[in-house]
C-alpha cells in the first residue's frame, strides 16, 4: 500500500491561492504548481528576514547575546524548550494513507512555539492558518499552540487550544477534491509517495 506525504507546507501553498491578496491568485496558483512538482522555490525577502529572526532567536536561547529586544523577548520565552523536533504520523483519510510530517520551532511544556517575523501584524492573522490544526495533530500530547510574532518593533503573540482545534481531515478531503477536479491528483502520487519507512 502506497502513502503519501502530507506537510502543512504544502497545504498551506494551496489554501493560499484562496487568501491572495486580489490580482494575486495566478501567482499564488503558480507557487502553489512549483510546490506540488517539488521545485525550489525562490525566498522572498519577507522569507529571509523570517529565516534571521528565527536564527537570532535560536542562537539567543543557547546563550548568545541576543541582538534586538524582540529577540531577547521571544529567546526568553522558548529557551530551555526542544529545538527542531521534527514529528511523523500515519494517518488514514477517506480511504488515503498519509504519512505527515512537520517540524516544530519549540516545543515546551506541552506547549508548541512557532516564530514568526512580518513587517506587518493585525489580530487574529493566524486564525485560518493551517499550522497549528496540522501541529496539534501530529503532536496530540500538546495543548497550546503559540505563534510569536514580531514586527521588529514588539512581539505578538496568538495562543490555539488543541480541544477548540478542528481535524484536518476535512481540509484534506478538500485538497484532494481540488487537485481532482484540476486534474493534478496524479501529479501528487508521483512526486509525494513516502518512500521506505519514512
Amino acid at each position: 500500500m502506497s502513502r503519501y506525504l502530507l506537510t502543512q507546507s504544502l497545504l498551506g501553498s494551496w489554501l493560499y491561492i484562496y487568501n491572495a491578496y486580489e490580482g494575486y491568485e495566478d501567482k499564488a496558483y503558480e507557487s502553489f504548481l512549483k510546490t506540488l512538482n517539488r521545485e525550489p522555490i525562490e525566498q522572498t525577502d519577507a522569507m529571509l528576514d523570517g529565516i534571521n529572526f528565527e536564527n537570532m532567536v535560536n542562537a539567543a536561547a543557547d546563550g548568545a547575546d541576543a541582538k534586538t529586544e524582540c529577540v531577547k523577548t521571544v529567546a526568553d520565552i522558548v529557551r530551555g524548550g526542544q529545538k527542531q523536533v521534527g514529528l511523523y504520523k500515519d494517518k488514514t483519510i477517506n480511504g488515503i494513507d498519509y504519512l505527515l510530517h512537520g517540524k516544530l520551532d519549540y516545543l515546551k511544556a506541552g506547549i508548541i512555539y512557532d516564530i514568526k517575523f512580518s513587517g506587518s501584524y493585525e489580530t487574529g492573522k493566524y486564525n485560518e492558518s493551517i499550522q497549528h490544526p496540522f501541529y496539534f495533530e501530529l503532536c496530540p500530547e500538546a495543548k497550546q499552540f503559540k505563534y510569536l510574532i514580531s514586527d521588529g518593533n514588539d512581539v505578538f503573540t496568538e495562543t490555539y487550544f488543541q480541544n477548540e482545534t478542528p481535524s484536518i481531515d476535512r481540509t484534506v478531503m478538500k485538497f484532494m477534491q481540488f487537485l481532482s477536479q484540476c486534474k493534478l491528483t496524479e501529479i501528487y502520487f508521483e512526486k509525494w509517495e513516502a518512500q521506505g519507512g519514512k
